[in-house]
């Protein structure tokens, strides 16, 4: 069932502006956090950038290898209202539980802040996947989980880098062609870094004692928000992108 006219013109309407958004380049201020962000990661010794990549890496990896097995098969003959209202319900059931993990894990100090990142990773990673197959794509390709990661960089990096990703994502039927068949051939060490810096602010504060849990919560809570919409817009540009190349195939197919 086709999207009603009414519902395809408001979707259309959000992800022209959403486009808009990933296409800004830099602010002044956005180039200056950057620029002394970039600073504060030189100091950082070589081998601590390189554990904390293969760290990550290897944490990814394992969420992108394990929660396709618990994510449903993809959805099909559905509506694209229909879908987004089934997909708005999974992004508040993810805030609420990053906000539920972040109060526990604030509350707990320094070391229980610790493992919130894993945690809130693999939570963040299971909404995508959950999305992913609401929309009607199988998390079992490869260049699927690529395009999630793509997604969560857009989310959770710099203006500059994410206008970067971004054009990597417009027409990806045809980017996707180009990707190399090895996971491990990802940018990892800018996946790592434009992550932490985006992050690291908030989630410090998470670890104080007395405020951590409520900002845990909210920080938490924020970053699934975020995760939510730009993942629907995302896989919007795809629909968008599919529906011009169907309608410009000659009749007879």
């Amino acid at each position: 069932m086709p999207p009603s006219p009414t519902y395809e013109a408001k979707v259309l309407q959000e992800l022209h502006l959403w486009q808009q958004e990933m296409l800004k380049d830099p602010s002044l201020l956005n180039r200056l956090s950057r620029s002394m962000q970039q600073k504060l990661n030189s100091y950082i010794p070589e081998k601590v950038h390189s554990a904390i990549t293969a760290t990550i890496k290897q944490m990814i990896r394992a969420v992108l290898f394990g929660a396709k097995h618990t994510t449903a098969k993809p959805a099909v003959h559905s509506s694209l209202e229909a879908r987004e209202a089934a997909i708005l319900e999974r992004i508040e059931f993810y805030k609420k539980t990053a906000a539920a993990e972040g109060g526990i894990t604030g509350a707990g100090g320094f070391l229980l802040g610790l493992a919130d990142f894993p945690l809130l990773l693999g939570i963040k990673l299971k909404l995508l996947f959950d999305m992913a197959a609401l929309y009607g794509y199988s998390v079992d390709d490869y260049k699927e989980r690529v395009y999630l990661l793509h997604i969560f960089q857009l989310a959770f990096s710099s203006q500059q880098q994410r206008r970067e990703v971004y054009l990597q994502m417009v027409d990806w039927e045809a980017q996707k062609q180009l990707l190399p068949e090895d996971i491990h051939q990802f940018d990892w060490r800018t996946f790592q870094q434009e992550y932490r810096d985006y992050i690291d602010l908030a989630k410090l504060a998470q670890m104080i004692p007395i405020i951590g849990a409520p900002v845990g919560a909210v920080v938490n809570y924020k970053l699934l928000q975020k995760l939510g919409h730009t993942a629907m817009n995302a896989y919007r540009l795809r629909w968008k992108e599919n529906n011009a190349l169907k309608n410009s195939l000659p009749p007879h197919l």
